[in-house]
């Protein structure tokens, strides 16, 4: 009894170990509780239903402690619908998950605990060590391939618990524990031998977290976090959700639900007025371009709601009309700006039709298109709002600069004003010499997906105290998500005079079978802007995050970089398009050059921030960083001699050898996974997948100088060094600065890190 309750004890207390980690703020004492009452069955002396009747007994109580349960005519029913509802809970909600908000997933947790505790103990109590240690290994290494951490750590602690349950649960121990020690040694060297095969490497032979038992329809969700405005950082749901279905054409759209047309502090808000209206034509006096009101010109949806919890109703690109069925029960309302609300939320298989409209202007057209703006932008300052009520002069009216200058000078909202200056400046330094607010607009659209050294980041850094959000953004850190960059590109164009908003809503999604199919993940935010003859125009500078359909933006697949620059370049001719460089986002991934009166966001930190006394603590910081510049330079060393010593020989089968790891360690360096036993085939098309580097030629060389004939072999290691070379050269200048230096920095090539 006594080696019963010690090894039950300590496989027990490592099952709970490993099962809390998916839980932030649980009682532990609940799951030592648990763990004790699972030991109970296997105290009981005599036969085996005597066991198996105090281990339901145990299960009761046990099941009432996690689930806060009291005995009762429906004790037994609320047990499995509080289990089911925490079950299916863990494919909804993101590991760890919080144990106040939700209970069920806790009590879900306990029983597992308990259930495996159990099973361990009762194969303790019936002295068989294979069952105890295979029930062990599952108990404890389920959870812990959930969320993963400290996998090497856990691992070996689990197959230290495997041994202890095998030796001592022999009747003689220390017999037993060479053939322990050997079976411990045959388990590591066959699950490292498993690890390089092609069917676990790539996850052919069994992907356990692919099993989904969800069942149930998808809860409702709100993707408004997506485009609040707050800037914290995004975190989507473990588990994909469909929110929308659409039927429509095979053409791409942007499905969009409302915009947000009113900045205050650096943050976009819906100015919404509903009419109520049950259905007309969107749009508002001046705003709307005769092409618009061509039928003709219109596109068709339907759209159904499947999980969304939104009163707003979506529509393709621009949406102009919308059609609610009368027995659909939903009370809608509609804006000018294109909104349709609903007042009573749609439910699940809710639909509606919507007309929009889809232009696909060309550059040469978008240029012709001149800054001459309806009475709504000159006089009433629609869209051209910087900050709730201070507005700026329109593009191309004369001496705008100097008024600009005013405003962040001797306005007497001024010292509000001006933490935002260096979001006019670097305005100014990518697009403030455009001839046309087209230019502006794809200048800036472009240095934000590809000229600027910008990453999509759901998670980037916060500004410092005092500095706002969008400013660190676009001076600093350069990393947000769709939030960052269409906030920021809007407020430029704005700066610059050209009327723009933020548009949120959907990306595409995917299509199937004459439907789009839309997820809560495609939820996005995208700049939209005026241009007189064609209307509110989409733009996207999220880099890696949907992408446009038609050719004017170069967020599009068809977006033609040397027609575009020649267009905007007109009678320029070279000089002209070498000047427009930066303004198509080709310009050096270096900072910009602000001018002289920009302030310096340590200055707005400052300002924001309380006092300014001057620290000793640069003595300490400078220490530290020689400390860490000997490290860098250490791990470069190391990194430089390990990689030149694989070529000191002149065998071309070594060669290609060499040749495949250090390609394999530079993408490694990146952050990507590569499976020891992926072929030169295999590293070529992750290459270009993850890239967009050809890499095929390298992959052919490398091969014939590895498998070909020997007479050959020896002209194709040549050829395949010099396309290695080619090769990293173009990855290099693929990859932003940080990303060169993460990749210098990461220890992932040497072995060190996961």
């Amino acid at each position: 009894m006594g080696k019963t309750l010690l090894l039950g004890g300590a496989a027990g207390w490592l099952v709970a170990a490993n099962w809390l980690r998916l839980e932030d703020g649980g009682n532990g004492w609940q799951a030592v509780l648990v763990v004790l009452l699972a030991l109970v069955p296997a105290l009981v002396p005599g036969s085996l239903r005597r066991r198996a009747f105090a281990g339901a007994v145990v299960f009761l109580v046990a099941a009432g402690i996690a689930f806060d349960l009291e005995p009762g005519l429906h004790y037994p029913g609320r047990l499995l619908a509080r289990f089911g509802g925490g079950f299916l809970d863990y494919y909804d909600v993101q590991l760890p998950f919080d144990h106040a908000t939700h209970p069920r997933m806790h009590g879900v947790l306990l029983l597992a605990v308990f259930a495996f505790t159990l099973v361990v103990a009762l194969a303790v109590a019936a002295r068989r060590p294979g069952f105890a240690a295979l029930a062990l290994v599952v108990g404890a290494g389920w959870p812990a391939t959930l969320l993963p951490g400290n996998d090497l750590f856990r691992g070996t602690v689990l197959l230290l618990g495997v041994i202890v349950l095998l030796v001592g649960l022999r009747r003689e121990p220390l017999r037993g524990l060479g053939y322990s020690a050997a079976a411990a040694v045959v388990v590591v060297v066959a699950a490292v031998a498993a690890s390089s095969t092609p069917a676990l490497a790539k996850r052919e032979f069994l992907h356990w977290q692919s099993w989904d038992f969800y069942t149930r329809p998808a809860k409702p969700l709100d993707v408004r976090y997506v485009w609040d405005s707050n800037y914290t950082g995004l975190r989507f749901p473990r588990k994909p959700t469909t929110v929308l279905r659409i039927k429509a054409s095979s053409t791409p759209h942007y499905w969009r639900a409302t915009v947000l047309s009113a900045v205050q502090r650096g943050h976009w808000k819906e100015d919404v007025t509903a009419q109520e209206q049950t259905s007309r034509l969107l749009g508002e006096p001046g705003l709307i371009p005769r092409r618009a009101t061509d039928h003709l010109e219109w596109e068709l949806q339907r759209v159904t709601v499947e999980a969304l919890h939104d009163h707003d109703l979506v529509g393709g690109s621009v949406p102009v009309l919308f059609e609610v069925p009368a027995d659909s029960g939903l009370d809608v309302r509609y804006d000018p700006s294109g909104i349709a609300y609903a007042n009573n939320i749609p439910q699940r298989g809710d639909s509606y039709e919507v007309e929009s409209y889809s232009p696909r202007p060309t550059p040469a057209q978008l240029i012709r298109s001149k800054p001459d703006y309806p009475a709504l932008i000159t006089e009433r300052k629609a869209y051209l709002e910087v900050e709730r009520h201070v507005w700026v002069p329109p593009f191309g009216r004369p001496g705008r600069v100097r008024d600009i200058d005013y405003l962040f000078t001797d306005y007497f909202r001024a010292q509000q004003l001006e933490p935002y200056r260096p979001l006019y400046s670097y305005a100014q330094q990518v697009a403030g010499g455009a001839k046309s607010p087209y230019a502006a607009a794809v200048a800036l659209e472009r240095w934000f997906r590809t000229g600027g050294g910008f990453v999509y980041d759901q998670q980037p850094p916060q500004p410092p105290p005092g500095v706002p959000a969008l400013v660190d953004f676009v001076a600093n850190s350069r990393r947000g998500y769709c939030q960052h960059f269409a906030g920021a590109m809007a407020l430029m164009l704005r700066y610059l005079g050209v009327p723009a908003r933020v548009a949120v809503g959907f990306t595409s999604g995917r299509y199937d079978h004459g439907e789009w199919v839309v997820a809560d993940r495609d939820a996005h935010a995208w700049v939209e802007v005026w241009f007189k003859g064609w209307g509110w125009l989409p733009f996207d500078p999220t880099p890696g995050r949907g992408g446009l359909a038609a050719a004017y933006s170069s967020s599009s697949p068809s977006f033609d970089v040397a027609a575009t620059a020649a267009v905007l370049a007109g009678k320029s001719g070279l000089k002209g398009m070498k000047r427009l460089a930066s303004e198509l986002g080709f310009a050096p991934k270096v900072p910009l050059r602000l001018s002289p009166d920009t302030p310096d966001l340590r200055q707005i930190a400052a300002g924001g921030a309380t006092g300014g006394k001057h620290s000793r603590a640069p003595g300490l910081l400078r220490l530290l960083l020689l400390v860490l510049a000997g490290i860098v330079e250490v791990v470069s060393i190391v990194k430089l001699v390990r990689r030149h010593a694989r070529y000191l020989t002149r065998n071309p089968r070594r060669l290609a050898s060499a040749c495949r790891k250090d390609l394999r360690d530079f993408v490694r360096d990146q952050g990507v996974d590569v499976p020891p036993s992926a072929t030169l085939r295999e590293l070529a098309e992750l290459v270009e997948s993850e890239f967009g580097v050809e890499a095929r030629a390298f992959a052919l060389h490398a091969t014939a100088a590895r498998f070909g004939p020997a007479g050959g072999a020896r002209e194709a290691s040549r050829a395949m060094r010099r396309d290695l070379r080619h090769l990293r050269k173009r990855l290099r200048r693929r990859l932003t600065r940080v990303e060169r230096v993460r990749g210098l920095l990461s220890l992932r090539s040497l072995g060190l890190a996961g």
